[in-house]
C-alpha cells in the first residue's frame, strides 16, 4: 500500500512507492500451426476455484489472468464491516465487470454477503488477513498466538467460498521490524500463518504480499509470489520485474499493487502510467496485476484519506480517464487480438515408434497452447 498513517497527520511512503539415439529407421515428423493462446474472459459459468500450474493460475482448463483492482478499506458501517452498503458494492462490481476487471483485492476479511455479490458478478476476491505487522509482534508470545488465531478465524469465515481467489497472510512488514526480530524468525512465522490458513482451507491458495525493502525474505512455501511495486520509471519497472521473476522461480508472479496518484501527477499522467505498467507486467510474464485502487475513497487509521487520489474513479464514483484506459488495456492483455502470431514447427522424432504411440503424441501436441 503506498500510504501509511499512524494518525490523521502527515503521510509517509512505505517504499516502492514472481538423449536421442542414432536413427536407424527414418524419423517420423509432422508440422502444424499452433492456434492463438486462449485468454480468460468473463463468462456466465459458475465460479470454479483456481489452481496452480507452473507459473500461472488456472480455472479448470483455462489459464486465468488476474485483471484486478484493490477495494477499500472504507469507513466501517453500522455492522462494523469496512465496506459500503450492499447496493453500492453491487454497483461497484457491475462497473468493474464492465471495465474488464475480474478480481478485487481486499485488505480485511469480507463479509459473506460481499463474497456472494462477487460470485454473482463473476469476480474473484483476494482476501487480506490483517494483523499487527507494524509492531514487534514476536516479542510477546501472546501477540503471536492472537495473530495466528485471527488468521485462522478469517479463513474460517470465508468457508472455502467459490469467489475466493486466494488469501494473503500478511502485507508489507516494515524492514525495520524484520531486522529487529530477525529474518529467519519472521520467515518462520509467515510459514506458520501459511500452514494455519491451509489447515482451514486446504484447497485455497495462500500468499504473502511483500515489497521491495524486504525482498530478502525467503518464502519458498508460498503458493505464488506477490509484490507491491510503485515505480514511475518504465526502465526501472521493467528491470525490477525481471528481478522479481528471478526471485519467484517457477511460481506465478502477481503484482498486488501498482498505481499512481492523480492528485500530484494529474489524471492524464495516471492513465498513461497505468497503461504501460499493466502492459509491461503481462508482457513480462506476470500471472496478473491489481491496480491500486478502484476509487479515491479510502479510510485508514480512523481517518478519511483525502490527500491521495489513486483511484480509477473519484470518491463519488465518477470515472477518471484511467478507467477508460484500463477498460481498453484489460481487453487486450496479455495478448492483443490483432497480434500476428508467428508459425512454428513441431518435429517429433521416433526410433521404432508405433503408430499408437505417435497418434497419442500428436493428439496431445495439438492441445498445447
Amino acid at each position: 500500500m503506498p500510504l501509511q498513517r499512524d494518525n490523521c497527520g502527515a503521510a509517509s511512503s512505505l517504499g516502492g512507492p514472481h538423449a536421442m539415439s542414432a536413427a536407424v529407421v527414418p524419423a517420423t515428423t509432422t508440422t502444424f500451426e499452433i492456434a492463438n493462446p486462449p485468454v480468460s474472459r468473463p463468462t456466465a459459468t459458475p465460479l470454479v476455484r483456481p489452481t496452480l500450474r507452473g507459473r500461472f493460475l488456472w480455472v479448470g482448463d483455462e489459464k486465468f489472468y488476474v485483471r484486478g483492482v484493490t477495494y477499500g478499506p472504507f469507513r466501517p458501517g453500522r455492522d462494523g464491516a469496512e465496506y459500503p452498503d450492499a447496493a453500492r458494492v453491487a454497483q461497484d462490481f457491475e462497473d468493474m465487470v464492465a471495465a474488464g476487471i475480474n478480481a478485487i483485492r481486499t485488505y480485511n476479511v469480507p463479509p459473506i454477503w460481499l463474497l456472494d455479490a462477487a460470485q454473482r458478478a463473476k469476480l474473484r476476491v483476494m482476501v487480506g488477513l490483517p494483523w499487527e505487522q507494524h509492531v514487534t509482534f514476536l516479542d510477546d508470545s501472546r501477540t503471536a498466538r492472537a495473530i495466528e488465531e485471527r488468521v485462522r478465524e478469517g479463513v474460517r469465515k470465508c468457508g472455502g467460498h467459490p469467489a475466493v481467489l486466494c488469501y494473503a497472510v500478511g502485507n508489507e512488514i516494515p524492514a525495520g521490524i524484520v531486522r529487529w526480530l530477525g529474518r529467519r524468525r519472521v520467515e518462520s512465522f509467515i510459514e506458520k500463518l501459511y500452514r494455519v490458513a491451509k489447515a482451514e482451507d486446504p484447497e485455497g491458495l495462500v500468499t504473502f504480499v511483500n515489497f521491495p525493502t524486504t525482498e530478502f525474505l525467503e518464502l519458498p512455501f508460498l503458493d505464488f509470489f506477490c509484490f507491491n511495486v510503485y515505480l514511475e520509471s518504465r526502465d526501472a519497472f521493467e528491470a525490477y520485474l525481471a528481478r522479481l521473476q528471478t526471485l519467484a522461480g517457477n511460481r506465478p508472479l502477481l503484482f498486488a499493487e501498482i498505481g499512481l496518484d492523480s492528485r500530484r501527477n494529474g489524471e492524464k499522467a495516471q492513465a498513461d502510467s497505468l497503461e504501460w505498467q499493466v502492459r509491461k507486467a503481462f508482457a513480462g510474464g506476470c500471472a496478473g496485476a491489481f491496480v491500486f485502487s478502484w476509487t479515491d475513497e479510502w479510510h485508514r487509521g480512523g481517518c478519511e484519506i483525502e490527500d491521495w487520489d489513486f483511484g480509477l474513479t473519484r470518491r463519488d464514483r465518477s470515472p477518471k480517464l484511467a478507467l477508460d484506459t484500463m477498460r481498453r488495456v484489460f481487453a487486450e492483455v496479455p495478448f492483443p487480438s490483432n497480434t500476428n502470431w508467428p508459425r512454428i514447427s513441431v518435429i517429433v522424432c521416433t526410433y521404432n515408434g508405433s503408430r499408437k504411440w505417435l497418434a497419442e503424441c500428436f493428439h496431445h501436441l495439438k492441445r498445447i497452447s
